[in-house]
């Protein structure tokens, strides 16, 4: 049964982010910096992991992704995007191949790629795994990686992986870069994980690594504009015909993984009007049209003649602080805008106004040190998305107070996207 708009701003007790670790390992400005001037080690193993395996698994996930799979090599990660018939995001993650018939995909996709597997006529299996999963990023993250290595990393292509040997162990370093810098993500059995870890802050400590709190773990995909489901967008499979998939999935998710809450100024009245289609998030260029897949129609119609897409908005400093001031005035406060970002566990959803009409969703609001300005990334409307437009973003759930607090609309990313910069020239 779809939940109500009431269900749904029932927002749980408790923080989100308790999958990350600790909330701040020295605090979270210091932490944020990392990623600019230094590097973080932060744990993603919270990540699902699920070996899909024999001939037909390719042609798997060739059905259900909007990605094309003509050239897949042996050693290479895809950034997959799973819709429903309406083109809208199920589900995305990280697939690689590590060989003729053998993937392994990370992220809630796999319960998706299992389940249409399982109702489907594909020659493959299905297996769950659990591996350590350690992102190592920032500007110091190849000499960080090398040091612990005692090797070169600087062969691996962007969104390539290879198996390497680090504090004695074989395990994999996949090139990737979820801060918008250069950056590694290290695989293997979960058995391994501390030992890896402890190792690669070992190497680190003269490079100034430090660890990635649960605080500031979200900025960087704000100001690289790395959209998240529940964050940014509600999974699209609340309609009838999900009903069994849905009550699989959810059965199967821990406390912090629920994905229906919401908060915010903006008033859906259904659960599809907090969903998301892969050309608003900005994933466009992954939409390939060589092969049928679910939704491919829809997105055909949209990649046509595209309504949203998305930006990042700059927040006024003075309307800002001024939610903060009404804390301190004889009067009923806004809201209370945590820093550096919410963290309790919904997707705080803000209507964007231009001349008192709806034109955006602003999403991942959160406080950038390295910028100094409060940011949040926006799918608007495409007339309204040049970079420069003045906007208005409503702050406050609707029938409370709420304050208006104007914004600009700037580029997505905000940071620099430094994730595929040269590895040859670095010292």
């Amino acid at each position: 049964m779809e939940p109500t708009i009431e269900e749904m701003r029932e927002v749980l007790p408790g923080y989100y982010n308790v999958r990350f670790g600790e909330p701040e390992y020295t605090d979270w400005i210091d932490e944020s910096k990392s990623w600019k001037e230094t590097c973080y080690i932060g744990d993603w193993s919270f990540l699902w992991q699920r070996w899909f395996r024999g001939p037909d698994a390719l042609k798997l996930f060739s059905d259900i992704s909007v990605n094309s799979f003509s050239k897949f090599d042996i050693g290479q990660s895809k950034h997959v995007i799973h819709c429903n018939k309406d083109g809208m995001v199920i589900h995305e993650g990280i697939l690689s191949r590590f060989g003729e018939e053998e993937f392994l995909l990370f992220g809630r996709g796999c319960f998706w790629a299992d389940y249409k597997l399982r109702h489907g006529n594909y020659n493959a299996t299905s297996q769950e795994d659990d591996w350590f999963v350690y992102q190592v990023s920032g500007p110091k993250s190849v000499a960080v990686m090398e040091k612990a290595m005692g090797d070169s990393i600087r062969d691996v292509g962007f969104m390539r992986f290879k198996k390497i040997k680090l504090a004695g162990k074989e395990i994999y370093a996949l090139r990737q870069g979820m801060a918008g810098e250069i950056g590694f993500e290290l695989q293997g059995p979960r058995e391994l994980g501390p030992e890896i870890y402890a190792a690669i802050l070992a190497a680190g400590e003269e490079f100034g690594i430090r660890r990635m709190g649960a605080r500031v773990a979200s900025i960087n995909h704000l100001e690289a504009c790395f959209p998240t489901i529940v964050m940014d967008y509600l999974p699209a499979m609340f309609e009838p015909d999900m009903t069994e998939y849905r009550e699989e999935f959810e059965a199967a998710m821990p406390g912090f993984a629920q994905t229906v809450k919401v908060g915010g100024s903006f008033d859906g009245t259904k659960p599809s009007d907090y969903y998301r289609s892969p050309v608003e998030l900005g994933w466009t260029k992954n939409i390939k049209f060589d092969h049928d897949f679910i939704g491919r129609e829809a997105l055909e119609k949209e990649v046509a003649n595209p309504k949203r897409t998305i930006r990042t908005l700059v927040w006024n400093e003075e309307d800002v602080l001024d939610v903060h001031a009404s804390l301190y005035r004889d009067e009923d406060p806004y809201p209370f805008m945590d820093m550096p970002r919410d963290q309790r566990r919904m997707m705080g959803a803000d209507k964007v106004l231009k001349d008192g009409k709806v034109v955006g969703v602003s999403t991942s609001r959160g406080y950038s040190y390295h910028f100094r300005e409060m940011i949040s990334l926006c799918v608007i409307d495409i007339d309204i998305s040049e970079v420069g437009t003045e906007v208005v973003v409503v702050w406050g759930a609707p029938g409370g107070p709420q304050k208006e607090i104007h914004a600009q609309v700037a580029p997505a990313p905000y940071k620099p996207d430094n994730r595929r910069a040269s590895l040859s020239s670095l010292s």
